[in-house]
């Protein structure tokens, strides 16, 4: 079954962000900061991809969507940072309605519309677990009366980790989150063009059956200083400094490599 996957990196979207701007020039700006894209390529190299590359099952495809107007030395370092990662394709396009958009790019990724698919989504701070491909697949098998049976169905996990980055390594503290777009995927049934773009993903079970699974972690939220969910005033969320054991841990589960953090962010406090 093909498994498409969704990225947007710093993509000028209208609509589709929590911090609003009052001309596409101004969210423009600020997506192109000089200063949040470094936090964003750190993010990606560290948290996003390795995750990618590590998959059990790499038998899916991940597009990364960006702005047609970022700047051609940026373009070219994420072109870096991606080439070895054959399934992932970067898509360029120009600042258009954000759900049409990313709407339209996973239907035109489906190779049958005959045949059903399986879709996800991925943020450019987080991480799943390098099996998630494989529990995607494997749950939708398991599940295959259901999804015959509906337009989608939706597949969350619901437990993992809130995490910050610095020169000190990673600190971290679990978390019980439904329904947050990491480590949580759809199937679409055959001949429907419905994707998991066509909802907000906290409202999918308003919409989907939705099966959930709360054991083991998988997944890892980065709180960093871009997030566009914590422009606003927020509770704090309380993480410990992981111990070596825990780092290793973290590494085997979701190929974040501590050091790496370390090296990455070493002017980050």
């Amino acid at each position: 079954m093909q498994v498409i996957g969704l990225c947007r990196f710093s993509y000028p979207a209208l609509g589709g962000f929590q911090v609003e701007h009052e001309t596409i020039e101004d969210r423009i700006a600020f997506l192109y900061a000089e200063h949040r894209l470094e936090e964003r390529f750190r993010l990606m190299e560290t948290v996003a991809l390795p995750c990618i590359r590590d998959q059990t099952d790499p038998d899916f495809e991940l597009i990364i969507v960006i702005g047609d107007q970022l700047p051609a030395h940026h373009r070219r370092r994420l072109e870096k940072l991606c080439a070895d990662i054959p399934q992932i394709r970067i898509e360029a396009q120009p600042p258009r309605n954000h759900r049409e958009v990313m709407k339209e790019l996973l239907n035109d990724a489906r190779g049958n519309r005959k045949e059903p698919c399986l879709q996800f989504r991925h943020d450019d701070d987080d991480a799943f677990s390098v099996d998630f491909i494989e529990q995607l697949r494997r749950v939708a098998e398991e599940t295959h009366t259901i999804c015959a049976s509906h337009r989608a169905v939706t597949f969350d996990w619901n437990r993992g980790y809130i995490a910050e980055m610095s020169g000190k390594g990673i600190a971290a503290g679990s978390l019980y989150r439904p329904f947050y777009p990491a480590a949580m995927g759809m199937h679409i049934r055959a001949g429907d063009g419905l994707t998991i773009m066509n909802f907000m993903h906290e409202r999918l079970p308003q919409f989907t059956p939705a099966v959930t699974f709360t054991d083991p972690h998988m997944w890892v939220r980065t709180h960093n200083g871009w997030n566009d969910s914590r422009q606003k005033p927020v509770k704090a969320f309380k993480v410990t400094p992981l111990t070596r054991e825990e780092e290793g841990e973290f590494e085997a589960r979701f190929a974040i490599d501590a050091d790496a953090i370390r090296r990455v962010f070493v002017d980050v406090g």
